[in-house]
């Protein structure tokens, strides 16, 4: 446990220029607050004690203006910059060395059952009043910019704009100039390779 708050406000320090001290970070951040929070309710929804664990996330939104639902799934460094207006829905999952801005929404569509809310990978960014929404997959090292409505997949090294969301940026590449709907599907273009696969294979057993 206190490995896990060392991390913590490691984490916060390095990613934000404005700490200046461990014991103001611990003290006064709203963020590092509600994620030790976050921790608390979920070890009691995980060991049957849902109201208590909703409790608990009720009084840190109270407290720090951020909700995070109790069984949403969070790994490991954290860190929610200002955090006013976050919020982060029940099947949530965040992967370790994600960096969330204020007014950012982790939440579902509404018209889903079982898994609602967006998987995030690991060293995600997600900019200032972003909307992820849906049981979406947004890959490693994705960045989605300020004010994106994101609601389909996002693969890994993209950076993500606009509403819906596009990928602008892929693997440090610019992407060719896109309208709001003729956007790189990776299952389509999966498929496409299979198949040429196939082609090439088909041409080799008649050749034998």
């Amino acid at each position: 446990m206190f490995e896990r708050f060392r991390e913590d406000v490691a984490a916060i320090r390095e990613r934000d220029p404005a700490a200046s001290s461990t014991l103001e970070v611990a003290l006064l951040y709203n963020s590092f607050k509600a994620v030790r929070a976050h921790r608390r309710a979920n070890r009691l929804l995980r060991h049957g004690h849902p109201f208590l664990a909703r409790w608990v996330s009720q009084r840190c939104l109270r407290r720090t203006g951020i909700e995070i639902h109790p069984g949403a799934t969070i790994g490991r460094r954290l860190f929610i910059d200002h955090g006013t207006g976050v919020v982060i829905g029940e099947t949530t999952e965040i992967g370790d060395d994600c960096t969330i801005y204020q007014g950012v929404t982790l939440g579902g569509t509404g018209k889903d059952r079982g898994k609602r809310h967006p998987t995030l990978g690991n060293n995600v960014m997600v900019g200032a009043g972003a909307k992820v929404l849906g049981p979406i997959r947004i890959g490693n090292n994705v960045r989605i910019a300020a004010g994106a409505v994101v609601l389909m997949d996002i693969p890994d090294n993209c950076t993500a704009v606009g509403v819906p969301a596009r990928i602008a940026r892929r693997d440090g590449l610019k992407v060719p100039d896109l309208d709001q709907i003729h956007i790189p599907d990776p299952v389509s273009q999966a498929l496409c390779r299979i198949d040429g696969r196939l082609d090439r294979i088909e041409k080799q057993l008649k050749e034998e």
